[in-house]
């Protein structure tokens, strides 16, 4: 028999009649690798889908896995699925959710737009381990899915596998990062420093301050995803194929939404309408919205951080990141601010993340969504990316900076817009008087208030003072 060759991730393989098996679907027969657990409709996808080499990510196929089992398990219960032949599929698909066999899910991300080609290579693949444990044949299609359609089985993977990312995953991140913000701010109580508005040089802030405001940030972005997760939590299962729960069990739906809420711990329940479920992504448009703005919320944190960092003899030199490697190939002794670039980097792909999945969510045409793989594999990159990079910025960035005071006080004892205070007792026009001769001849604004106020120094000493200015109100 010639050779065939093959695509897989894109590596050109050749089968010879020593490493292959033939399988057969409604299509025909065709070669499939021997060692493969899956079988002729994976096979299919494998050569058809050569486009980037990029499968679906690991935590997506264990949802799907988990949906399975779920499924079988509702089946045994309802009297559709003989119990040892549940049961093997169960074992089966808990192997998947353990991890194991993540190599047998070689599709790439841009497939069908249904996802069918994943639902049936977890098809596939769990009845292959099924019919080994379970010792008769355990059919992909009348077994594995029953009761199931690709069309709700991939939206409920999306939602399950995003919900367990959040919670497992991005809140905690984001809660050790607003929890370290807030430790470092109650150490910086006392530093004070020139504020900034527009880069330029403003009314003075505590730094401790400054990450309040990161610090709410952050919190408010832990807000927003757990006001977006009510929407995750309703399940297209039992939808089938276009929401109608043809080939269904009146039960299933709720059943399968009922054991996936005791298997993972959160609230998942049938969507009201399996037409929504399947038709638009929506739920999942509005959680990628609050992961972009979680990713502005880091980049200005981040940028900031590059700023106070920067120098350190020429920029702000406010702050000392950590120095964590050398910076340049040829400048010896330069250290970047490597972590809030990293940041920053994140947060672009995030922001476009959220565009791609904006355009995916409109592509529901009619009774089904079509670009579903795309959402599922965008969706979970920027949870697991920004879970990721919190915590660096956490514990390689914020926990380890240190403050450059000297500069900091150098900064503010010659900071002319501190005569702002003035303001209620001078006026408007003749504080800016003493601001623009304080910029002009470089003198501390205490100087030149006393010489043109003729007020005490004293006085202005405590009016001035850049602590009590932090402080805000009227200086009296």
């Amino acid at each position: 028999m010639v050779p065939c060759i093959y695509l897989i991730n894109p590596l050109t393989r050749i089968m010879t009649a020593s490493n292959y098996r033939i399988e057969k679907d409604s299509m025909g027969e065709l070669q499939v690798p021997a060692n493969a657990l899956y079988a002729a409709q994976t096979q299919r996808a494998v050569e058809n889908f050569p486009v980037s080499g990029i499968p679906l990510p690991g935590a997506f196929i264990r949802a799907v896995a988990l949906v399975k089992q779920s499924a079988a398990k509702v089946n045994m219960e309802l009297g559709l699925l003989n119990e040892a032949m549940g049961e093997a599929i169960v074992d089966a698909a808990q192997e998947i959710i353990d991890g194991a066999h993540l190599e047998h899910f070689p599709i790439d991300v841009f497939q069908t737009g249904s996802g069918t080609s994943t639902n049936m290579n977890a098809n596939e693949v769990i009845a292959t381990l099924a019919t080994r444990r379970h010792g008769q044949p355990v059919s992909a299609n009348d077994h594995v899915n029953m009761s199931q359609s690709s069309n709700d089985t991939i939206p409920t993977a999306i939602h399950v596998s995003a919900a367990l990312a959040v919670n497992e995953d991005l809140i905690p991140a984001m809660e050790h990062l607003q929890a370290t913000i807030a430790y470092k701010a109650r150490a910086l109580e006392d530093v004070v420093k020139t504020g900034r508005t527009h880069l330029m040089d403003a009314m003075p802030i505590r730094l401790s301050q400054e990450l309040d405001g990161w610090a709410q940030q952050i919190g408010n972005g832990v807000e927003r995803l757990r006001a977006s997760l009510p929407r995750i939590y309703r399940l297209a299962q039992g939808g089938t194929a276009v929401g109608t729960g043809i080939n269904a069990h009146p039960a299933f739906a709720a059943r399968i939404g009922e054991i996936l809420a005791e298997e993972t711990g959160m609230p998942f329940q049938p969507n009201a309408s399996f037409f929504e479920s399947l038709s638009s992504q929506d739920a999942a448009v509005e959680l990628s919205g609050q992961l972009k703005t979680i990713a502005v919320s880091l980049m200005k944190i981040a940028n900031d951080l590059r700023w106070m960092n920067s120098g350190p003899l020429a920029g702000l030199g406010e702050i000392a990141l950590p120095a964590l490697q050398p910076g340049s190939s040829i400048m010896p002794g330069k250290v970047n601010p490597v972590i809030p670039e990293a940041t920053c980097m994140v947060a672009a792909q995030v922001i476009g993340n959220d565009a791609t999945i904006t355009v995916a969510g409109q592509s529901g045409n009619f009774q089904l969504n079509v670009m579903l793989p795309l959402i599922a594999y965008t969706l979970l990159q920027s949870i697991e990316l920004l879970a990721n990079v919190t915590r660096l910025l956490a514990d390689k960035a914020i926990a380890g900076f240190t403050v450059c005071e000297d500069n900091l006080n150098r900064a503010l004892a010659l900071n002319p817009i501190l005569v702002t205070a003035l303001n209620p007792i001078i006026g408007y026009a003749k504080a800016a008087e003493i601001a623009k001769n304080a910029y002009k001849t470089k003198r501390p604004v205490v100087d030149v208030a006393m010489e043109l106020t003729g007020m005490a120094r004293e006085e202005l000493e405590r009016l001035l003072d850049p602590a009590k200015l932090t402080e805000g109100g009227i200086q009296e």
